[in-house]
């Protein structure tokens, strides 16, 4: 291979790894998610007649049903920003103690992204929470984006992209299923437990989306410039080489 097509390959595939997930995923979810905080800011009357009517719809069929209340409020509590975050900084240090830092500064730093973006976009919407009749909890603070259905979100793809490459095949369709679930059922008990509306919620998972891809795709680049191939994240995770093959491919890399 002549130094020039090599040169053209290695920009090829940085240009890929950089390109692929930010412009197919993170900037459509990320725009979608900004039409959103703009529609609820500005009280954009389809929106807020689904909001309203969905809000009101929940609540009217959870009221007299306790047990259900329970289940919600403790989803809700499982699934917080407090717990995820927790989960995801534990993950980072076993992590970083077992030699994969690359892998623990990006859980730690897409999680530390998420809170400044929730408490960012909380503070420049300031979107008022539903007020309901008997209402089943009490939240206080801005009502957009959500704080659970985004940490969460993060949260679970965060654990997901790192475990795959474990489960093999046979169980990334359970992985996956899983953690749609768990993302899924917090963001129902939010707008269930009439905290939250909606587009709260949904624009909480395209920002989730939009700053996961975001992340993964600075994480492809680094490892095509360290010599590694791109990853299939959605299949094999982030980094689906064991350590030895990582630390070979660097090597090789800083000295070509």
């Amino acid at each position: 291979m002549t130094a020039r097509a090599s040169v053209r390959r290695r920009v090829h595939e940085r240009l890929g790894a950089r390109l692929g997930l930010t412009l197919f995923v993170a900037v459509p979810a990320a725009a979608a998610a900004g039409l959103i905080a703009v529609a609820v800011e500005s009280a954009w009357d389809p929106f807020r007649r689904l909001d309203q009517h969905t809000a009101s719809y929940l609540h009217d069929h959870t009221m007299g049903h306790p047990d259900v209340i329970k289940t919600l409020l403790r989803v809700s509590d499982i699934g917080g920003p407090t717990p995820s975050r927790v989960l995801v900084g534990v993950v980072a240090v076993a992590l970083w103690l077992r030699g994969a830092r690359r892998l623990a500064v990006w859980a730690a730093s897409t999680m530390v992204a998420g809170a400044v973006l929730d408490i960012g976009l909380k503070t420049l919407v300031d979107r008022t929470r539903p007020h309901l009749p008997n209402p089943f909890a009490h939240a206080p603070g801005a009502s957009f984006p959500s704080g659970h259905a985004m940490t969460s979100a993060l949260a679970c793809g965060i654990v997901l992209l790192l475990v795959l490459p474990l489960v093999g095949r046979a169980g990334t369709i359970a992985a996956w299923t899983i953690a749609v679930l768990i993302v899924v059922a917090v963001g129902y008990s939010r707008v269930a437990l009439g905290v939250h509306w909606v587009t709260d919620v949904v624009g909480a998972w395209l920002l989730a989306i939009a700053l996961l891809a975001a992340s993964v795709s600075a994480f492809q680049t680094w490892r095509v410039e360290h010599g590694l191939r791109r990853a299939r994240p959605t299949t094999e995770g982030v980094e689906p080489e064991e350590p030895e093959e990582i630390l070979s491919a660097e090597h090789r890399g800083s000295t070509s």
